[in-house]
């Protein structure tokens, strides 16, 4: 396995400040705001950053542009909805933004269901929604790599479609990264012949080691005939100074989320099959593998903040290592207060300070210094 891991912030992109208990404050979703944070991720050391979508938020992909203008190697993970978009205008917009951004544009495809009248959208049950997903990233990806594409899906058609401008060849980066998620049946065999990455959440070592060994047999048994899939982990990362600090932090924010626990977060109103397995994973204790926190899972936490991996610099780094050996090698981390955990994250976790650590994220954690503290954490006290 290559020991080279890509790093990726979140940002949460809503019309309100707040977001999973960030600091709210005017002006939140301004550009000067949301440049500020992506700014300090080039900075700190971080690649980029998933921009959240959904309806009822600012426009995503207008987000990305906007901020890759701003800056110089930031690199948008762009979160975005077949039937939101079509297949063609889509590879258009993503092709001409690569194309201005010199090469920067990555692409989460999300196939959750979402307000979908709101925007004209008519999708069927499961089996139709996976199905069109599939058939748009075939055609985004043919769109992108070759000309006079003609294709007579099920869902979508186009003939003689010929993208202008061409997305230039980058070393062995042919197109932009399709990066995807979903942990249902249907949502595996899409991810094994379409992905480029496969994105879990925040699941047990034992649990993502099953899901990479699954989708790996899934890529033989259904013939991909594309590069071997790839492998992400997108998950909270609540990082201190000390073990026992971290720990005292994560219980009180977990006390915090009790005293509002009727405010339900909008991943447990119908909760994917991903969501589930998360949301049950409290059953089997509170801290898993040392140091991965489920407590706020129980408590209102949901999607990436469902679980958190808790800890020290160190710690962390620990507990990601061991992900990454299982192939884990695309990371999309956060915590709140956003722009203030980049800044420390980037320098503690990464090792992008040169003063008190190896100068990048995979070189910290190669390093034999990320061994976790054999401290053992607390457990919460909720009540």
């Amino acid at each position: 396995m290559s020991n080279s891991s890509e790093f990726l912030w979140y940002i949460p992109n809503q019309v309100e400040g707040g977001h999973r208990g960030d600091i709210s404050q005017v002006g939140s979703s301004s550009l000067d705001t949301l440049t500020s944070h992506a700014e300090a991720l080039e900075q700190h050391g971080w690649g980029g950053a998933l921009i959240g979508a959904g309806w009822g938020r600012p426009d995503t992909f207008t987000v990305a542009a906007a901020l890759v203008a701003r800056t110089k190697t930031f690199e948008p993970l762009i979160a975005i909805r077949p039937g939101y978009w079509r297949p063609a205008n889509f590879a258009s917009a993503a092709a001409t933004l690569d194309e201005l951004s010199g090469g920067r544009v990555r692409v989460n495809i999300v196939s959750g269901q979402d307000n979908l009248a709101a925007y004209g959208d008519n999708e069927g049950d499961q089996a139709h929604r996976y199905s069109r997903t599939k058939e748009f990233m075939r055609l985004v990806r043919r769109l992108w790599t070759e000309e006079n594409v003609t294709f007579e899906g099920e869902h979508f058609q186009v003939a003689g479609s010929t993208l202008e401008p061409r997305i230039t060849p980058r070393g062995d980066r042919l197109h932009p990264r399709l990066y995807f998620g979903g942990a249902s049946e249907a949502a595996e065999r899409v991810a094994a012949t379409e992905a480029d990455v496969q994105l879990f959440w925040g699941e047990p070592l034992d649990g993502v080691g099953d899901r990479i060994a699954r989708l790996k047999r899934l890529s033989r048994d259904l013939d991909r005939d594309l590069p071997p899939l790839q492998f992400g982990l997108r998950i909270t990362t609540l990082v201190r100074d000390t073990t026992e600090q971290a720990w005292a932090d994560a219980e009180a924010k977990v006390e915090e989320m009790v005293k509002q626990q009727g405010q339900l977060n909008q991943h447990r109103q119908a909760p994917a099959v991903g969501q589930q397995r998360l949301l049950n994973l409290h059953a089997r204790g509170d801290v898993l593998d040392g140091n991965l926190y489920t407590a706020p899972g129980r408590y209102g936490g949901g999607g990436a903040g469902t679980t958190w991996l808790v800890g020290s610099a160190a710690d962390v780094a620990s507990s990601l290592r061991k992900y990454r050996d299982l192939g884990i090698t695309h990371f999309v981390l956060s915590d709140t207060p956003y722009l203030s955990e980049i800044r420390r994250q980037g320098d503690q976790l990464l090792g992008h300070n040169p003063a008190t650590a190896p100068n990048t994220a995979s070189d910290w954690l190669r390093a034999g210094c990320a061994t976790a503290s054999a401290a053992t954490p607390g457990l919460p006290k909720p009540g």
